[in-house]
C-alpha cells in the first residue's frame, strides 16, 4: 500500500506563515531544502523515507515556495535556524534528525550547534558553506538582481551557462528553470539570494568540531556539481567527529540529485547508528 498524501502544516513565525507538510508515522525526520529550491528539493519526491518508518516534516523557507516573505528582509542563518525549531515545535516533536542540503545543511548545522538537545542526528547533503560569509557576494548579488529584474530569464542570464559537461547541460538548465518556477513571491527569494550569502551559519569551519551528533555528508563529485565542491563535504566530514561521508561512483549523476538513492543512503546511515 502505498504512504498516504501529506498532510499540510502551517507555522507562523516572526511574521512570515512558513508552509510545509507531515507525511508518515515513525521518528521525526525534518527535510531542510537550498537557496532558491522548496521543500520538494531535498529528497525530490521520493516517499522512501516514509516507507522506511520515519515521519518526515518538510517546509519552504521563508520567501520560498508557499511560505510568505521576511517582512524584515531578515533570511540569515540565525532566523533560518530559528525557524527549523518552530517547526519541530509545531509538529509536536522536541528532537529529530536534521536532512539538509546545501542552505539546508548549514541550517542543520547551525541547530545542531546552538540546540544540541533538539537534534537526534544530522545529515548534510552537498554542504558548501564554511562558517563565514560567501567570498563572492557580487555573483550573488547578479543572481539577485537577475531574478528581481527579469524573472526566471533573467536569472538564467545572470547564472550563464552552467559549468557541467556539454551533455548535461540541457538538464541542468531545466531542473534551475523549474526549481525557481515554484516560488510564490521571486521578488523574496531575490532579496534571500543578497542576504544569505551575507551571514554565517556558525563561526568558522572549525566550528564544526562542536557538533556531537552521528552525521553523514552527503557529497558530490565537482564534475556535475561545482557549485557544491567535493573538498567542502571532505572538510564537513573530516571536522565533525566520527562522521561518515558517502559520494556516487564516477560517472555516476550525483547521489544527492537522485531522490530515492539518496534516501536509501539516509535510512541505511539511520539504521547503522540506532536512530
Amino acid at each position: 500500500m502505498p504512504p498516504a498524501p501529506p498532510s499540510p502544516l502551517a507555522v507562523a513565525r516572526a511574521g512570515a506563515t512558513l508552509a510545509g507538510e507531515v507525511a508518515g508515522e515513525g521518528a521525526p525526520v525534518l527535510l531542510l531544502h537550498g537557496l532558491t529550491a522548496t521543500r520538494r528539493y531535498v529528497v525530490h519526491g521520493s516517499r522512501a523515507l516514509e516507507r522506511g518508518g520515519r515521519r518526515v516534516l518538510a517546509y519552504d523557507s521563508r520567501g520560498h515556495g508557499e511560505s510568505d516573505p521576511a517582512p524584515d528582509g531578515d533570511y540569515g542563518y540565525s532566523r533560518l535556524a530559528e525557524d527549523a525549531l518552530a517547526v519541530l515545535d509545531a509538529a509536536g516533536h522536541d528532537r529529530a534528525v536534521l536532512v539538509g542540503q546545501s542552505m539546508g545543511a548549514a541550517t542543520a548545522a547551525a541547530v545542531a550547534l546552538g540546540a544540541p538537545e533538539r537534534v537526534a542526528g544530522l545529515v548534510a547533503i552537498t554542504p558548501a558553506h564554511l562558517g563565514r560569509p560567501s567570498a563572492d557576494l557580487a555573483r550573488w548579488d547578479r543572481l539577485s538582481e537577475g531574478l528581481r529584474r527579469g524573472g526566471v530569464e533573467g536569472f538564467m542570464e545572470a547564472y550563464g551557462t552552467p559549468r557541467v559537461p556539454e551533455r548535461q547541460v540541457a538538464a541542468v538548465t531545466t531542473v534551475i528553470r523549474q526549481r525557481l518556477s515554484r516560488h510564490r513571491h521571486p521578488a523574496a527569494v531575490a532579496d534571500a539570494l543578497r542576504a544569505t550569502p551575507r551571514s554565517a551559519a556558525f563561526d568558522g569551519v572549525g566550528a564544526l568540531a562542536g557538533i556531537a551528533v552521528p552525521t553523514l555528508v552527503v557529497a558530490s563529485r565537482d564534475e556535475m556539481d561545482p557549485e557544491h565542491p567535493y573538498a567542502v563535504a571532505e572538510t564537513w566530514a573530516g571536522t565533525v567527529p566520527g562522521a561518515e561521508m558517502v559520494v556516487e561512483d564516477p560517472g555516476e549523476s550525483p547521489l544527492a540529485w537522485r531522490g530515492g538513492s539518496l534516501s536509501q543512503a539516509v535510512l541505511d546511515f539511520l539504521a547503522r547508528r540506532g536512530l
